[in-house]
């Protein structure tokens, strides 16, 4: 009654196809393709006469196009043969993705999306809610097996999700399958269920979960079934509630209704027969037969339609309906077209048009393949080059309401329902979270897979990465492994224990110093302190201060000029220590030769000028080598990633290794040298003892730094200059104790002793 009302409306429109009157035959393919086949092959059989246009039409009319079929599969092979003559079928209903080769059905067109464009609207619902972990089932034809094909290969490539499981419903509805194919279902740990198939099959599958008790399931239902109300019923609602679907566009119609009431059926009708479908309705609608057995109520054809409780006068929800308004049109408006071609300008050979009265289908076929006009819905209509329509969907929810009634809401696009419900989860594998990567399982779907954590340095900051990716080399990854964070520093701090301590014993040292400074410097005028050359023991007090001091160089964040300086004043300061100890000995054994006889010419060359000149020369090349080192290759601040992983360790690159190990050893060296002088002058006589100091001095010295050199090369970090500065306060306290500490316990505790006759006393044999 569309297809008529479509008709109507445009025989009545001036501006459409003027002067032509459009009519129709009707064939009911009785849900039976061959009868449905047959139909069409009729309505394109040829004319049994010549057929003139004019005011007095006569003989058989053409047949410019069909509209039709509605299953997938009797249209497949209605347009099978049709195509063999170019013959436009336009169909409302039919979605197979397969009607869409050009190449099979060249005359092809539809005014229904392809199931391409649902599949894809399908995925997009599913990925909107999460659900990568989903059945699917299909029923046993062209419609149902082309859904299967491409939409396993769709959703695979969108990355959407996986099929848990795919079954095709049994054309016969056979129980046996269903109970299978319902096992499958009630197994599996997909929660959200596709259905491809028509109401029929649907209807069959759902009885069949019903009885089984499988609950929890989220239905996702094609544009097949989505409106069919035989599946909302009280005992199928408590399954199906909440159930998403695909539906067809639903459009407005107006003026449908009023032509709807104008049906009555009309006793003079020539077919008075069962099968005249207005008498068929009629009897259906009102409960009466025309031809009325004993008990039967008789129909009159007056009965008032408007009043009669039936859904053929809704119009509310319009979708296929709509879509054959959209068809007679498209029809229509290739028809006018063609009508309005200008000769000499048409699209045909030799810019010719086509003529109505040797129409060939081919021609009107190029019409309609550009068609293009809005519905008064608003609705663009037009073909792409596979016939197909616009893409255009309603998605639709079936909310089951408090009165126990069956609510199918347009919500227009995918949104979070107002149910207070939660959407089901349906995933195979729980997403994988930040700071962790996908691993797939072996053998098993790409939904299926692992979350394994990133490695140290390396991060995911979004859901379901595949890979993790490496921090900046300055940066670390945080304990979630989800964003990089800056990497820890370390050197060795004024603010930590460890630095605490070391500049505890610096200050200790540098005191300590300046303490028996003082006490040299108050008892200057005793004997102990002018036996013990005074001079060469102030200078090493001032060294020794200094090499206490420059040890805090070694504390805090490096810097180029502490860098710099930090060995070179180690080691000028030891140097000028060591230097002095070296000239000490020297003139202890220089005394002790001037004491024999003959010997008094060795002094001249000991005096206070030489030993001055002495200790400042070799403290001089230890400045020279220091400067070549600096100037050559300067020691500079130095971030070091090599230690650890997750921190930046600032430490200072000595630039030439060569450099500082001549430094090293020009220590080294004298430092030896003042050994094997003060061991070889260890037995002088006892007023000469201060030899033994010495080398009891210079022991510990060398035995500190040779120490040092395994520690500090496997020290890593700030404690390879916690490992330097306990050497020098090692070295220097070793110093410091063994020269100074007998003299200040003779000063300070044995006054008595602190006598030139005391002193040169103990030489004396008794």
């Amino acid at each position: 009654m569309t297809m008529a009302f479509a008709i109507d409306e445009i025989n009545k429109n001036s501006d459409l196809l003027p002067n032509v009157t459009l009519g129709y035959s009707l064939y009911d393919n009785c849900g039976a393709l061959v009868i449905g086949f047959s139909g069409g092959l009729s309505l394109a059989s040829g004319r049994e006469e010549q057929y003139l246009f004019g005011e007095n039409c006569t003989g058989t009319p053409p047949v410019l196009g069909i509209v039709g079929d509605s299953a997938s599969t009797f249209t497949i092979a209605t347009s099978n043969v049709l195509g063999l003559y170019k013959m436009p079928i336009v169909s409302y209903y039919a979605t197979c993705a397969c009607l869409s080769d050009r190449q099979r059905f060249p005359s092809f067109f539809r005014t229904i999306p392809s199931d391409a464009f649902q599949v894809n609207a399908m995925i997009q619902i599913l990925k909107h809610f999460g659900w990568t972990w989903v059945g699917l089932l299909v029923s046993d034809d062209d419609y149902g097996l082309s859904v299967a094909r491409s939409f396993n290969s769709d959703l695979t490539q969108s990355g959407g999700g996986c099929l848990a499981y795919l079954e095709v419903l049994p054309w016969d509805s056979d129980p046996a399958e269903l109970k299978r194919i319902v096992d499958v279902m009630r197994e599996s740990t997909a929660r959200v269920v596709m259905v491809f198939a028509n109401g029929f099959h649907t209807f069959h599958l759902v009885n069949e979960v019903l009885r089984q008790n499988v609950t929890g399931l989220q239905w996702i239902a094609s544009e097949a079934w989505t409106a069919s109300t035989m599946l909302q019923t009280p005992e199928l609602m408590p399954l199906l509630r909440g159930t998403l679907g695909i539906s067809i566009r639903r459009g407005k119609i107006p003026g449908l209704r009023e032509f709807l009431l104008q049906i009555s059926p009309d006793q003079n009708d020539t077919d008075q027969s069962e099968t005249n479908m207005v008498r068929q309705f009629w009897e259906f609608t009102f409960g009466c037969k025309f031809v009325p057995a004993s008990k039967e109520a008789l129909c009159t054809g007056q009965e008032d339609l408007q009043s009669a409780d039936t859904e053929f006068l809704d119009v509310s929800n319009l979708r296929p309906e709509y879509n054959i308004y959209k068809a007679v049109y498209a029809l229509a408006h290739a028809l006018d077209d063609m009508m309005h071609c200008v000769p000499g300008r048409g699209p045909f050979s030799g810019h010719s048009c086509a003529d109505l009265q040797k129409l060939e289908q081919w021609q009107f076929a190029h019409y309609l393949q550009n068609v293009n006009f809005t519905t008064p819905f608003g609705d663009q209509v037009l073909f792409d080059e596979n016939g197909d329509a616009l893409p255009i969907y309603d998605v639709i929810n079936w909310l089951w309401l408090p009165d126990g009634k069956t609510k199918v809401q347009t919500v227009g696009e995918v949104k979070r329902s107002h149910s207070k419900d939660d959407p089901p989860k349906s995933v195979c594998s729980e997403s994988c979270p930040p700071g962790t990567r996908m691993a797939r399982k072996k053998g098993e779907p790409l939904c299926c897979f692992d979350c394994i954590p990133c490695s140290d340095g390396k991060i995911s900051n979004k859901t379901d990465s595949m890979e993790c990716t490496s921090c900046p080399e300055d940066f670390w990854s945080s304990p979630k492994r989800d964003h990089c964070i800056p990497k820890k520093t370390e050197f060795l701090s004024y603010h930590e224990p460890l630095g605490i301590c070391l500049t505890a014993g610096s200050l200790l040292g540098t005191f300590l110093c300046a303490f028996v400074m003082g006490i040299f410097t108050y008892h200057r005028s005793t004997p102990m302190v002018r036996a013990n050359n005074s001079e060469l023991s102030f200078l090493i007090l001032v060294a020794l201060k200094l090499c206490f001091l420059c040890s805090l160089l070694f504390i805090g964040h490096p810097r180029l000029w502490t860098c710099q300086l930090r060995h070179a004043a180690f080691g000028i300061s030891f140097v000028l220590c060591v230097s002095c100890i070296l000239v000490k000995t020297m003139v202890v054994l220089a005394v002790f030769k001037a004491s024999k006889p003959g010997g008094g010419a060795t002094l001249k060359w000991f005096g206070a000028m030489q030993q001055r000149g002495t200790v400042l020369v070799l403290t001089s090349i230890q400045a020279v080598i220091c400067t070549v080192w600096i100037v050559s290759s300067s020691p500079a601040p130095h971030k070091n990633t090599q230690y650890y992983n997750d921190k930046i360790v600032y430490e200072c690159d000595v630039g030439s290794t060569i450099g500082f190990a001549i430094l090293l050893g020009y220590i080294g060296f004298l430092a030896l040298l003042s050994f094997l002088l003060a061991f070889l002058a260890r037995n002088l006589p006892d007023n000469f003892n201060e030899a033994k100091f010495i080398t009891f001095s210079m022991l510990i010295f060398c035995a500190v730094w040779v120490a040092f050199v395994p520690a500090y090369v496997n020290s890593p970090g700030k404690y390879a200059d916690a490992v330097e500065i306990f050497a020098i306060l090692a070295s220097s306290f070793g110093l410091l104790v063994a020269l100074f500490g007998p003299k200040c316990y003779i000063i300070l505790l044995r006054p008595e002793r602190n006598t030139k006759k005391a002193i040169m006393g103990r030489a004396i044999p008794k």
